[in-house]
Parts: structure tokens; C-alpha cells; sequence
């Protein structure tokens, strides 16, 4: 009979009208549940139900409807709840699976994800005009979702997503400045917004720390700045005010005392007395949108005039980290004032040039030269 089950050990193989086998098998519910697709040949249904079998016994069986749920439901789902995100990073988040992963994964059940089929996207990506570092960023997302699926979920058994490399940016070196051309930056500088350029450069303060900074976070007797908020520029929102980008982010950092008689001096002709004023504002008293202060200042024009073109707003944070680096501060010190969670950043900064390394190797030489020098004190002769 064509619908006659051939049962055996472990699930059940019966052969269907249209010619082809069909295996099933009872889940660890008890529940019966068929293969997810038919097979031409017997041997091939056994094949898979062994195959399930031994899943079970080493406990790495997944209930294949539960992996049906398609790429695309189940990323968003993880940005929607996924805690701690902030507005800024939730939006790029589903801008770049709208962008570059739903397109081209969206619609794939996530038990049929597989590692070729990751390699396919990446390279169709590529092949595309992507950027290595947009593809690299959407990597690490799919890899994010996908990891969250294994271990937390228990949706696949391994995450696809195993390229080596495929996570790396290789970002081209931002320029730095040296001291001389921030101060020659600074003098091009609207008066306004002098103290604006000096300060995110030598405390190596983020965009949206900088201009979300009150005259109650600047302590004009410690000489320091209190970082404990930021503005974020969120797409249809406008500037939303949060916490820094992460723990680290709320510091306290120490203000170098040459550039501290120009802040000074921009709190008496720019800030009002009120505590939570604002340090840093257009003319108007709002707060300062990126994309404004580039237009106000002219900024592509400005920092072509000293000899820095390309050259962007956080590149002053790059420079005041290699500085603050070059004084052989350690790397914990360096994580600190930079508010960074992870040594990664703050360890590209400890990689020093060759002209740093020949300071040090002068300032050594100096100091032994300087020993030297010193008139030896002379024993007093035996009596």
C-alpha cells in the first residue's frame, strides 16, 4: 500500500501517492513532527531521521518550525528589544537592515541560513559599490542578530556568519593636527565658536558631549569639565539629549591650563549665569546641530586654508588623543579620558612613531647627560 508506514527504531518512512518518502519522527514532546521536505529515495529519509536522532541524543536538535521565523521578523524584533540602545544606534541599526541585509537575507527562514549563503551576501555587496567598511558594519550586525538566535533563542546550532576578516574595516588613518595648526584652526574660527574647537581637541571630547555641555559642567577653580550627557542626532526626531555613549563615557576630565583663559573668557561673553546653560550654542541660544556649525564656520573652506582638507569635526579628538598618548600616559589613563569602555581604542593611540620614540630616546639622553654632569662628591680621607 503506498501509504503504509515502514516503521523503524527511531521515527517512521512511508512511501506518499506522488512516489517520494516521507519521514517523521516524535520531537522530546512527544509530538509528531515530518521532515521539512520529501525525499526521493528511502535510504535518504532514513539517512535523515538518524541524523535527527543523533541530534537528540547530544541535545543539539532544534524545532525546525521554530527556525521558520524569515530573517528580516526576527532582526527587527531583536532591535526592537534589544536593551540599552540608544535612539541614535537603534536607527542605524535598521537603516542598515533595511539597506543592505533584508534586500538580499530578508526573506530567508533562519534554518536555511548557512554559511556559503553569508559569503554570497557579502561579495553581492561588495560587487554592488558597498564600502568594505558599510559591508564590514552590516557583517557585524547579521552576526549580532544571528549569535543571539544560537545562544540565547536556541533557534540554529552554529551562526553562519564565520568569514574571517569579513568583521574588519581597514578604515584609512584620519589626519591629526599638530598644536600649532589647531591654533591656527582656532584663529579662522568665528569667536563664537574658538573655545568650541580648543576644548574637543586638547580634553578629546565626542561632538555630542561637547555641545550638550552646561556652565555647571565646567569647574573654573579645578580646571576640569564634567562629562555626563550628550546630544544625539536622531533622523525625524531631532537632537535627543541622553547618557554618554557608554559607562566610561560619564568622566571627568582635566582642562590643560594654557587654553583655559579662552574658556574663561567665553563664559563671560557667551554663556548666560544660569547653571544649565548651555556652554556652546548658534547666536540664536539653540544648541548647535553638526550639519549647522560646518555651514556657520564654513569648515571645508577653513581647514583647507591650513593645509587640511578632508579634515572632520572628531578628527580634533583623534588629535588630542595622540597627544595626550605621546606624554606616556598609561593605557588605563588613556581609556579614562578618552571614556572608553575597551583598551582597543585607547591602544591605537600607545602604537608610537618614530618621532615620538626618538623624543623619548633624546629625553633618556638628557637625562644622563645631565647625571653626568653632577660633580661627584668626594669621600673624606681616612682619618
Amino acid at each position: 500500500m503506498p501509504n503504509k508506514d515502514n516503521h523503524r527504531r527511531f521515527g517512521s518512512v512511508r512511501k506518499l501517492p506522488s512516489g517520494r518518502f516521507q519521514a517523521r519522527y516524535p520531537g522530546p514532546d512527544g509530538v509528531l513532527r515530518k521532515a521539512p521536505e520529501t525525499f526521493a529515495k528511502k535510504p535518504e529519509a532514513e539517512r535523515y531521521l538518524s541524523l535527527v536522532e543523533a541530534q537528540m541524543i547530544r541535545r543539539e536538535w532544534i524545532d525546525p518550525e521554530r527556525s521558520k521565523v524569515r530573517l528580516k521578523d526576527y532582526a527587527e524584533r531583536w532591535i526592537a528589544q534589544r536593551p540599552n540602545l540608544r535612539p541614535r544606534t537603534v536607527h542605524l541599526y535598521t537603516w542598515t537592515l533595511g539597506k543592505h541585509i533584508a534586500p538580499y537575507l530578508g526573506g530567508v527562514p533562519l534554518a536555511r541560513l548557512d554559511t556559503p549563503m553569508v559569503r554570497d551576501w557579502r561579495a553581492e555587496l561588495l560587487a554592488a559599490g558597498v564600502s568594505q567598511s558599510m559591508a564590514a558594519k552590516a557583517y557585524r550586525l547579521l552576526r549580532a542578530v544571528l549569535m543571539t538566535a544560537v545562544k540565547e533563542d536556541e533557534l540554529l546550532r552554529v551562526n553562519p556568519c564565520r568569514i574571517p576578516g569579513a568583521d574588519q574595516e581597514h578604515a584609512a588613518e584620519r589626519p591629526t593636527l599638530t598644536v600649532a595648526e589647531v591654533f591656527a584652526l582656532v584663529e579662522l574660527m568665528p569667536e563664537r565658536y574658538r573655545a568650541l574647537v580648543l576644548l574637543s581637541t586638547f580634553t578629546s571630547l565626542r561632538w555630542g558631549e561637547v555641545t550638550a555641555l552646561q556652565r555647571q559642567d565646567l569647574d573654573v577653580v579645578a580646571r576640569t569639565v564634567r562629562v555626563r550627557q550628550q546630544y544625539v542626532e536622531v533622523r525625524g526626531v531631532g537632537l535627543v539629549l541622553g547618557p554618554p555613549k557608554s559607562r566610561a563615557g560619564r568622566r571627568t576630565v582635566a582642562i590643560p591650563r594654557a587654553i583655559f583663559p579662552a574658556l574663561v573668557a567665553h563664559l563671560k561673553e557667551f554663556v548666560g549665569d544660569d547653571p544649565e546653560d548651555l556652554l556652546f550654542t548658534v547666536p540664536s541660544g539653540r544648541p548647535i546641530w553638526r550639519g549647522n556649525f560646518n555651514a556657520l564656520v564654513d569648515w571645508s573652506t577653513t581647514v583647507k586654508a591650513i593645509g587640511k582638507p578632508g579634515l572632520h569635526f572628531h578628527d580634533l579628538r583623534h588629535t588630542g588623543n595622540h597627544l595626550a598618548a605621546r606624554t606616556g600616559a598609561t593605557l588605563r589613563d588613556l581609556m579614562d579620558r578618552m571614556g572608553q569602555d575597551s583598551p582597543r581604542a585607547a591602544l591605537i593611540y600607545q602604537h608610537g612613531s618614530r618621532e615620538a620614540d626618538r623624543e623619548i630616546a633624546d629625553a633618556v639622553s638628557a637625562a644622563v647627560e645631565a647625571a653626568r654632569r653632577k660633580p661627584r662628591k668626594r669621600r673624606p680621607k681616612a682619618a
